[in-house]
Formats: C-alpha cells, sequence, structure tokens
C-alpha cells in the first residue's frame, strides 16, 4: 500500500518508575505495544544510579534493540518512545528519547504531539544562545526546561513554567536524575495514562501497553495536569487544569488507538463499532456482505454489518510483515504496493455486491487501488463507506494530514470521488453522527481536519481556497 497516501500514526510515549530495575525491558515490552503509533524510530533511556544512559535509532522495536542492547540499559525509571514523523524529518538524530546534559544535570525527554507556537519558541531560545541539533519540538521543549530549571527549586516546576509557554498538543514524559515526570497539554489532544504494578508507577500513550506487561490501569493523566513520582511516591501539579476547552483528537478513536485501548473511559473498538453502525443508518444499500480494510476498518464493518443484518465477511488478508518503510524496488511496484499488503479472500466477494468500510480516505489513490483490486476478484458491486468524515483541513496538533490541495475531498464533490476510486456508491461518517461515537465520554473533542474548526488559533495561510 501507498503509505503516503494514508493518515500518519502518532508517536508513543511509555514509562516506567520500577525500586526492582529491570526497567528497560518493560519499557522494550511497551514499545512493542504501542509500534502501531510510530514504525519510523525508536528508543529507550534509562537512570541508573542518577546517572542517564540511551539507545536509539531507525526501525522497528524488535529491530532496534537486541538482547546485548536491553541488558546494558538496566535502571529503576526508563522512558521509551516509537515515532512517525510530523514536524521534523525521518532521521536518526530526531529519534527520541532526546537526552540533555546540562549545568544542573542531565534529562531525558519523550513527546507525542506538535506545537503550534514552535517557530516562536525558537526564535526566541535562539536569540539567547542554543544550538538546535534536531528539527524536532522536543527539542525546543527540552531547551525551554533546562532554561527555566536556572531559575527554579525543581524539576516540576521548570516543566510547569514551560508548559504555561506551549501552545498545541504534548503527552510529555520528562525523566530527571531522581524523579519521573508526565504532563499532558491543557486541551488534552493526546492521550495518556497512568499504570501500576505492585511497586512500580507507569505512564503510557495507550492502555494497550499497560497490558503488555501486566500492570493495571489507574486512570488518564488530566488536560493541563503534572504528575511527579519520586521515590515510588506520586504527586500532582493541578495548576493547567481546566484552564482550557477539553479537545481530544477525535482521530485517535476512529484510527490512532489500537482497537483493545481505553482512552478517557471508551474503548476505540467500541467507537469503531458505533461509526459503522451510523454509516449503516445514513446511506442504506443493498448487498450481500460487508468488508473492513485492515485494521481499522474491520470494527466499523463490524458495525455496520449488525446494524443493517448485511452478513460480515472476512474480505482482506493483510502482509502484516511489511512495515512503513517497506522499499518498492520501482515504479511498476510503487504503483502496485498495495497488492503487496493487502489480498482479497476471492470466496467473500466473487459474485458478490460489497460495501467496503475504510476509516478514512485521504487522497484517493489507495482507496482505488483497493476497490480495483475487489472488481477484479469478482465483486460485482462495490460500495465504499468511511467510518470519518472527508478530510477538508490540515491538522496543526500531530496528525500527518496533506495540504489542502492534496485532499480529494476539497477538490472534488462526493459523487466525484466516487467516480475517481471507482465505485457504485460512496459515503462518509457525518459530522454529526462523528459526535456520537464516543457516548460514555465527558471531554470534548477537536474535529478541526474535518469541520476546520480548532480549540486552538491557527495560521491558516496558504491553505485557504
Amino acid at each position: 500500500m501507498d503509505y503516503k497516501s494514508k493518515i500518519g500514526e502518532e508517536c508513543g510515549v511509555f514509562a516506567i518508575y520500577d525500586p526492582g530495575g529491570g526497567c528497560a525491558r518493560s519499557v522494550y515490552y511497551g514499545l512493542y505495544a504501542l509500534q502501531h503509533r510510530g514504525q519510523e524510530s525508536c528508543g529507550i533511556a534509562v537512570n541508573k544510579d542518577r546517572d542517564i544512559y540511551h539507545y536509539k535509532d531507525m526501525g522497528l522495536v524488535n529491530e532496534v534493540f537486541t538482547e546485548d542492547i536491553l541488558q546494558k540499559l538496566d535502571g529503576t525509571m526508563a522512558v521509551g518512545h516509537v515515532r512517525y514523523s510530523t514536524t521534523g524529518e525521518s532521521l536518526r538524530e530526531n529519534a527520541q528519547p532526546l537526552v540533555l546534559r546540562y549545568v544542573k544535570g542531565n534529562i531525558a525527554l519523550a513527546h507525542n504531539g506538535n506545537l503550534v507556537n514552535k517557530n516562536e519558541l525558537v526564535d526566541e531560545l535562539s536569540q539567547t544562545g542554543a544550538i538546535f541539533q534536531t528539527t524536532t519540538d522536543t527539542e525546543t521543549i527540552a531547551y525551554m526546561i533546562a532554561k527555566q530549571r536556572l531559575s527554579t527549586k525543581s524539576i516540576e516546576a521548570a516543566v510547569a513554567n514551560t508548559i504555561d509557554k506551549l501552545t498545541g498538543s504534548f503527552s510529555l514524559i520528562v525523566m530527571s536524575p531522581t524523579k519521573l515526570i508526565a504532563a499532558r497539554d491543557p486541551w488534552g489532544f493526546r492521550p495518556l495514562c497512568i499504570g501500576k504494578k505492585g511497586d512500580a508507577v507507569i505512564f503510557s500513550s495507550e492502555t494497550c501497553a499497560l497490558d503488555s506487561i501486566g500492570a493495571e490501569f489507574v486512570r488518564d493523566v488530566e488536560p493541563g495536569e503534572i504528575v511527579v513520582v519520586q521515590g515510588g511516591k506520586i504527586k500532582t501539579i493541578d495548576t493547567y487544569k481546566g484552564t482550557k476547552p477539553k479537545s481530544m483528537c477525535i482521530f485517535e478513536y476512529i484510527y490512532f488507538a489500537r482497537p483493545d485501548s481505553t482512552i478517557e473511559g471508551q474503548n476505540a473498538h467500541e467507537s469503531r463499532m458505533l461509526a459503522g453502525k451510523y454509516l449503516a443508518r445514513q446511506k442504506p444499500v443493498d448487498a450481500d456482505v460487508v468488508i473492513g480494510v485492515p485494521d481499522s476498518g474491520i470494527s466499523a464493518a463490524l458495525g455496520y454489518s449488525l446494524e443493517s443484518g448485511i452478513p460480515y465477511g472476512l474480505g482482506f488478508i493483510k502482509n502484516k510483515y511489511i512495515g512503513r518503510t517497506f522499499i518498492q524496488p520501482s515504479q511498476s511496484m510503487r504503483e502496485n504496493a498495495v497488492r503487496i499488503k493487502l489480498n482479497v479472500l476471492k470466496d467473500t466477494v466473487a459474485g458478490k455486491r460489497v460495501i467496503m468500510i475504510d476509516d478514512s480516505i485521504v487522497r484517493g489513490t489507495t482507496s482505488k487501488r483497493i476497490v480495483n483490486l475487489l472488481r477484479e476478484a469478482g465483486a460485482t458491486e462495490v460500495h465504499v463507506r468511511s467510518s470519518s468524515p472527508p478530510f477538508m483541513w490540515p491538522c496543526y496538533f500531530g496528525t500527518d494530514i496533506p495540504s489542502r490541495d492534496q485532499l480529494i475531498a476539497c477538490n472534488h464533490s462526493i459523487e466525484e470521488i466516487k467516480d475517481v476510486i471507482n465505485a457504485d456508491s460512496l459515503e462518509f461518517l457525518s459530522l454529526e453522527n462523528l459526535g456520537k461515537v464516543t457516548p460514555h465520554t465527558a471531554p470534548g473533542f477537536c474535529t478541526g481536519c474535518f469541520s476546520g474548526h480548532y480549540p486552538v488559533p491557527v495560521d491558516l495561510t496558504g491553505e485557504e481556497d
């Protein structure tokens, strides 16, 4: 599949304090569970006897970390990160965690999100002599914390002062020689939760990573909250809680999160099932089978099937051993990459009217190729349904959505898109129904990429029609 025609995943963070040691191995398993959030690079930093050691590289978790490396990374605190580049190039120097040594000692940072005011902060820091080695928001945050630490009594106070100057999304982990700190932006764009396992305290982007090490979910880090762990004791700083409207990224439920993760009290699989059910109500169509495009389209397809009464069928087999960095050797292979990642189960679709559910349609190129695969496999009709509304605007908070001139919905009507992707009919989940896929959760949501309404003022220069 041409990965550039799909939405880029978020990054993932995982951190642990465990007086029993062996933290690097726990982080390894946590990152393995979060691999879906970033497949470009990964890293682990550990605190051993108040000193910080780290290792990071390009590649998947199981490729980067060997047994020898994990044995050398041992300590009572550790922080890890998997990365998909939304800001900053896909280079080794941009891999996280970022370890910074400064006059007060050393710190390690891992960050998921995107700062709207990064350029202003970089200009300000550069004027005071900062020299940037990466192009990531994380380095900007690290320099600001280090600067604040020179005039504050503690690292958590420096983090608090820094948060006051940040605009945008961030779920942040900071590890100092004695403390493990987790912070979430006041809008709560990106998820972050707390877990426990015996005397160990864990922070994770998703609950599925807690499950991977047998930890118990305690609660979500609240938007604007700073949680500090020192010697097993936990304290919180609530200065920024409730200061901004809650704005969880709705796409976490539609696509980013693993189906078995629970975010703000709502299971991602259940949200996708609901999206499918509402799609079935919006524009019913006679068909013989409902199929889902792996992976996040499957839950929505199940919901569609239950609501419509049309049987669900396994329509695709996905090659799970090809990651984002798969090398296409020629132009012809790039054009046909979808065949390598997805194979149609002909017995499911041959001679049948098919409803195909996908999580989104971005440029339309992948959808067209998948529809054509179904037709080649013998499908007599292909009705495409998207479990999200049309993408109409870019994201400024960490989702890798292309500019408007590359979004098919900005340049074509739904009827035109239907023809472009060679479908018999096409329907997107409505904005109204999008707001119903998380009925058990209290916070508001950011739908800016669909509606153009952002919870934070952004510069739309160059994005207007």
